[in-house]
Order: C-alpha cells, then sequence, then structure tokens
C-alpha cells in the first residue's frame, strides 16, 4: 500500500530573518549545503534564493569578509604584541615574504694544500700502497673472472709490476 507523503510548499525570500541566518552562517566559515541548512533552508532553496535576490550572496560574503577582517586583526595584534611566530606566518602568507636560507659548509679542504700534496708525491716519487690482494686473484680490477678478461695478467698487476713488465 501507498502512503503519500505530505508536500509542503516552502516560499523562500530574502527576507532580513533568512539574510541574517545567512550572514550568520558565513561568518562561521561555513559554505555551500552547509550554510543553506545551518542557515535553516534546503540547498536547493538557498541556490533559488541565490539566483532570484543578490543579496542572498552578498550576505553570505559580507558574513565571510567580517570573520576573515575579525581573525585578521587578532593576528595582526598578536604579531604587534611580540608574538614573533604570529608575525612570520603574516609576512609568509600575506605578502608572499620567504626567509632566506643560507648554508655554511666548512669541511677544512683545502685545494690549494691537496694540489701541494700531489705535487709533492709526484716529485718525491712517492709509491702509493694499491689493493694487496690483486696478485692473489681476490681484487679483480677488472671485475671479471679471470677466465673471461683478456690480458687477465696484466691488467690486475700492480702499477709497479705494469712498468717494470714494460
Amino acid at each position: 500500500m501507498f502512503k503519500s507523503l505530505p508536500l509542503t510548499v516552502r516560499n523562500v525570500c530574502a527576507t532580513e530573518a533568512n539574510l541574517e541566518r545567512i550572514y550568520a552562517a558565513a561568518r562561521l566559515g561555513l559554505k555551500g549545503d552547509a550554510l543553506a541548512l545551518a542557515a535553516g533552508m534546503l540547498p536547493s532553496e538557498f541556490r533559488q534564493l541565490k539566483a532570484m535576490d543578490d543579496l542572498a550572496e552578498l550576505a553570505a560574503q559580507k558574513g565571510r569578509a567580517d570573520a576573515e577582517r575579525e581573525l585578521a586583526k587578532v593576528l595582526h595584534d598578536a604579531a604587534l604584541g611580540g608574538d614573533a611566530k604570529t608575525a612570520l606566518e603574516i609576512l609568509k602568507h600575506q605578502h608572499g615574504w620567504v626567509a632566506k636560507q643560507q648554508i655554511q659548509v666548512d669541511a677544512g679542504i683545502s685545494i690549494t694544500a691537496a694540489l701541494e700534496a700531489a705535487q709533492r708525491r709526484v716529485i718525491e716519487g712517492a709509491i702509493i700502497d694499491e689493493t694487496q690482494n690483486r696478485a692473489n686473484g681476490s681484487g679483480l680490477l677488472t671485475n671479471q673472472r679471470e677466465e673471461d678478461a683478456d690480458g687477465y695478467a696484466d691488467l690486475n698487476a700492480s702499477a709497479a709490476q705494469r712498468a717494470a713488465a714494460l
């Protein structure tokens, strides 16, 4: 058995009470359907009211603007009162300010000292100790197996051994 649902046609117009409720809901930061429901209207009624009367949209805009102004004043007062963190946030978000970032690396490496040390080794003929296990095959320079490398014995020899072979 079908039971009919009662249909109540609600005529919505931009009365002062409706506009005040829209303003109050928008001031809390509500938008769209949430704003309509908080103002005591169905979302479709709110859309219809905005289409029929520009005052409904103006009330919502005014509510959002007043809330933003109030909160901006609170932040501004806090920043002027000495809250450095709030002042930095205002500078970053409202004025596009970016803090200067500087990285200083002090590794204690001197290029001139490294070049002088290299030159001393060349002039003095200092021998740099190479991999000790190369002669017994455990540390291949070619990264290949002995049987796969051409000239394995020459490649795996130390610099001194290669020079003596010439």
